[in-house]
C-alpha cells in the first residue's frame, strides 16, 4: 500500500512545490530590474550557504548545531525519499542512507522542540510553534516506513492501518516542508534564503575561495537622479528592486536584528523584524494580523495592511508602515549585522526615508531645517562657514591651497564648529606635529561629507556635497586622508566611489596605531596608568560594523598602559549611541534614550573612563546626565602621554613616510 501511496503524495508535492515557486517568483519580479550574475549566483551559493551565512548562525551555537542536524538531515532524507519511495530504487544502501538521514533529522527537531517549549521572546509564535511536530512527523514516518527497504523488517508489516497512519505523518510532513517553501509558512525562509544569498543585491558582502573573510559592503547605494524614470527613493513595495523584495521573503523571523536594535530597546516604534514582515505582506497584499512576533513598541498588530502598488506610509488611512517607524532607525547595522539571512534592512529603510524626503518634503522635527542649514552654509548646524578654522587660529595649520600637496590630508569634519570636539581636532593636530607628519588641511575648502543628508533621505543634497568635495580634492595631491570622525571616514571611503572619488582613507585611531607601530611616535605611560584606573572603550558603528575596524584603538589603549574593560556589548555587537542616522535630529521618543542604555552598559564595567572614537559618540555620551564616567577621545588620551622622541631612537633607513607606511 506504502509503495503506490508515497509516490503519489511526493509527486504531487513535487509538482504543486514547483507551482508555488513559480508564482512565488512572480511576486518578487514585481519589482523593479536589477542587474544578477544568474547562473554564477546559483554556482556560489552553496559556497555562500555553507559559508558566509553559517559564519552569522554559528554565534548562537545551539541553533548552528540543531540546523546543521535539522537541515542537512532534511535535504538529504528529502532527495534520498525521492530515490527510494518516489522511484521506487528500493536499495539496501539507500535504504541505509535514508534511516541514517531522517535519524539526523529527528535529533535535531527533537532539540528545534526544545527551544519552542519556552521560546525567547525575540521568535516569532503562531504557525512557528506546529514547525517541531512537522519535521519530526516527516522524518519518523520516512524512517518507519524504510525499514523494510533496508532490510530490517518484512515489507508490507503492520498492515493497512500502520500504512495509513504513516501516509498520515508523510502527508503532513510533505505539505509543510515542501509545500511551505513556495505556498508559505515557517519553511518559506529555506527556498527564498537560498535564492537570496545566490542573486543578493550585495554581492561583495560573500567571501570568496582566495579571500576568507567576507568584503565589507555598507555604503549606501547611489540614486540615479539624472533619469526621470527612476523613481526618487521608494513610495510602494513595488519600487523595492525584485531582488530586494526576494531578501524581505527571505526573513526567518528568528528575531536576532530585534534582540540587538538600539530603537527597538529604548521603546521607540522600530522593529527591524516587524518591518520586514510588513514589506513581505506588501509583496503580496493583506494585513500584519498574521504577523505572531513581537509589535513595534506602542502600535498592537492589526493597525497596517497595504499591497505592492499602494504607498507605504500613507498621508491617512492604513499603511503599511508608519513615517515615525522609518525615523527611528539610527542606521547602526546591528540589524544587518546579527542577520542570518544577510538582508539589508537599512537601505530599505533609507530607500523609504528617500520618498519622504524627496518626494513629500515630509522630514519630522529639525529635519528640514538641518537640510537647508546643509544647502546654505554647507554644514548642518548652520554656522557661518567662514568660522571653520576658528578653534585653530593658534596652531598655524599647513593650508592645501598653499602647499598644494602633502602626504597627509586632515579631513577636519563638522565637529569644527562644536567646542567640544574642537578639543578632539587640537589633540590630533599635536599628535600629527609630535610624529613629525607632512600633513595640511582644506581649511575654508571643505564642505559636510555630506553623511547626514544622505541618511535623512535627500540624496541631492548628499551628491551636491560630495561633488563639490570631490572638485576640490581633486586640486590637490595627497596619498591618505585621515579624519577623527567615523561618519566622514566612511564616506570618503566608500560613498564618493559611485561619483568618482576614489580615496585612502584612514580613521585617525588606525593612523595613530601606526604612527606607533613606526616608532614615529612615542608615548610615555599614562597618568591614568599610573593611578591604576581602569577604561573601557565604546566601539563606534560607523568604524566598527560598517569599516571593521575594532582591533587598532585598543591597540593605540594598550600602548597607553591603561587596563581595558570590555562590555558585554562590544565589538560588532557594541550597542549603538543613538547619533547616527540623523536619530538626534529627527528625536522620535520611546521609554528612554539610547545613550542612557549606553550608560548603563558603561557603569556596568566599573571602569573610570570611556574612551570614543567619534564625535557623534562623544557628545552623546556627555549628554548623558551625573554622575557617570568622564568621555575622552583617544586623540585626546594618546596627545596627553607624548613624550619628546629619544634623538637616537630610531635608525634613518627604518623612518619611511607615513602614506609608505600605511598602504
Amino acid at each position: 500500500m506504502l509503495n503506490t501511496i508515497l509516490p503519489i503524495l511526493l509527486f504531487a508535492a513535487l509538482a504543486l512545490t514547483v507551482i508555488g515557486a513559480v508564482r512565488r517568483f512572480s511576486l518578487w519580479r514585481q519589482g523593479r530590474p536589477a542587474e544578477v550574475d544568474w547562473l554564477g549566483g546559483l554556482l556560489k551559493m552553496p559556497r555562500r550557504y555553507l559559508v558566509d551565512l553559517h559564519h552569522v548562525v554559528d554565534r548562537d551555537k545551539y541553533i548552528s548545531k540543531t540546523h546543521v542536524a535539522t537541515a542537512g538531515g532534511f535535504v538529504l532524507a528529502a532527495l534520498l525519499a525521492i530515490l527510494v519511495h518516489g522511484f521506487g530504487l528500493h536499495s539496501r544502501i539507500l535504504g541505509w542512507a535514508l534511516l541514517a538521514a531522517t535519524a539526523c533529522m529527528f535529533t535535531g527537531a527533537l532539540f528545534v522542540a526544545k527551544r519552542r517549549r519556552d521560546p525567547p521572546a525575540r521568535l516569532s509564535k503562531g504557525p512557528w510553534m506546529r514547525l517541531p511536530k512537522s519535521l519530526l512527523a516527516f522524518a519518523a514516518s520516512f524512517f518507519i516506513a524504510t525499514l523494510p527497504v533496508a532490510g530490517i523488517l518484512p515489507e508490507g508489516f503492520g498492515g493497512w492501518i500502520l500504512a495509513a497512519v504513516l501516509a498520515v505523518g508523510v502527508a503532513w510532513g510533505v505539505s509543510e516542508l515542501f509545500l511551505g517553501m513556495t505556498w508559505g509558512g515557517p519553511i518559506k525562509h529555506a527556498f527564498a534564503g537560498a535564492l537570496h544569498l545566490a542573486w543578493h543585491r550585495r554581492a561583495e558582502r560573500f567571501s570568496t575561495p582566495h579571500n576568507a573573510s567576507a568584503a565589507r559592503s555598507s555604503g549606501l547605494k547611489a540614486l540615479n537622479l539624472h533619469d526621470p524614470k527612476a523613481p526618487l527613493g521608494v513610495e510602494k513595495p513595488a519600487d523595492f528592486t525584485w531582488n530586494q523584495l526576494l531578501g524581505f521573503d527571505a526573513c526567518v523571523q528568528c528575531g536576532r536584528c530585534e534582540s540587538m536594535c538600539p530603537a527597538f530597546a529604548a521603546g521607540q516604534p522600530l522593529n527591524p523584524k516587524k518591518l520586514i514582515q510588513d514589506m513581505v505582506v506588501g509583496l503580496k497584499g493583506g494585513s500584519d494580523a498574521h504577523y505572531f512576533g513581537s509589535p513595534y513598541p506602542g502600535k498592537p498588530v492589526g493597525e497596517h495592511a497595504g499591497g505592492p502598488h499602494l504607498p507605504i506610509v500613507a498621508r491617512q488611512g492604513k499603511a503599511l508602515v508608519d513615517a515615525e517607524t522609518l525615523w527611528s532607525c539610527t542606521t547602526c547595522r546591528a540589524c544587518v549585522e546579527e542577520c542570518p539571512m544577510m538582508i539589508e534592512h537599512v537601505d530599505a529603510i533609507v530607500d523609504m526615508r528617500r520618498h519622504l524626503t524627496l518626494e513629500r518634503g515630509e522630514t519630522p522635527n529639525k529635519g528640514a531645517e538641518v537640510l537647508e542649514n546643509l544647502i546654505a552654509t554647507d554644514n548642518p548646524g548652520g554656522f557661518a562657514p567662514g568660522g571653520r578654522l576658528n578653534w585653530a587660529a593658534d596652531l598655524d595649520l599647513p593650508l592645501m591651497k598653499d602647499k598644494g600637496q602633502a602626504e597627509v590630508l586632515f579631513w577636519v569634519g563638522d565637529g569644527a564648529f562644536d567646542m567640544r570636539n574642537q578639543r578632539t581636532l587640537r589633540a590630533f593636530v599635536k599628535v600629527l606635529k609630535a610624529a613629525k607628519v607632512d600633513f595640511a588641511v582644506l581649511g575654508l575648502e571643505e564642505r559636510d561629507s555630506g553623511d547626514v543628508a544622505r541618511r535623512l533621505g535627500d540624496e541631492a543634497t548628499f551628491q551636491q556635497l560630495a561633488k563639490r568635495n570631490i572638485e576640490t580634492l581633486s586640486q590637490y595631491r595627497f596619498q591618505t586622508i585621515v579624519s577623527c570622525d567615523p561618519h566622514s571616514f566612511h564616506m570618503l571611503k566608500n560613498e564618493y566611489g559611485d561619483l568618482g572619488g576614489h580615496y585612502q582613507v584612514q580613521h585617525h585611531s588606525t593612523f595613530i596605531e601606526t604612527l606607533l607601530s613606526r616608532g614615529s611616535l612615542h608615548l610615555g605611560q599614562h597618568a591614568l596608568a599610573e593611578q591604576g584606573a581602569t577604561i573601557t572603550y565604546h566601539d563606534p558603528c560607523y568604524l566598527g560594523r560598517y569599516n571593521g575596524e575594532y582591533e587598532a584603538p585598543r591597540a593605540v589603549l594598550k600602548a597607553l598602559g591603561i587596563a581595558v574593560k570590555e562590555m558585554e556589548r562590544s565589538g560588532f555587537r557594541s550597542r549603538c549611541c543613538g547619533g547616527g542616522g540623523g536619530a538626534p535630529i529627527t528625536d522620535i521618543p520611546g521609554k528612554q534614550r539610547i545613550p542612557d542604555m549606553r550608560m548603563a552598559d558603561i557603569k556596568e564595567t566599573g571602569a573610570e573612563l570611556v574612551a570614543v572614537g567619534c564625535p557623534q559618540c562623544t557628545l552623546m555620551l556627555e549628554g548623558v546626565v551625573a554622575p557617570r564616567p568622564e568621555i575622552k577621545d583617544i586623540a585626546e588620551l594618546v596627545a596627553e602621554a607624548i613624550v619628546e622622541a629619544p634623538v637616537d631612537s630610531k635608525p634613518a633607513a627604518a623612518r619611511r613616510p607615513v602614506a609608505e607606511a600605511l598602504s
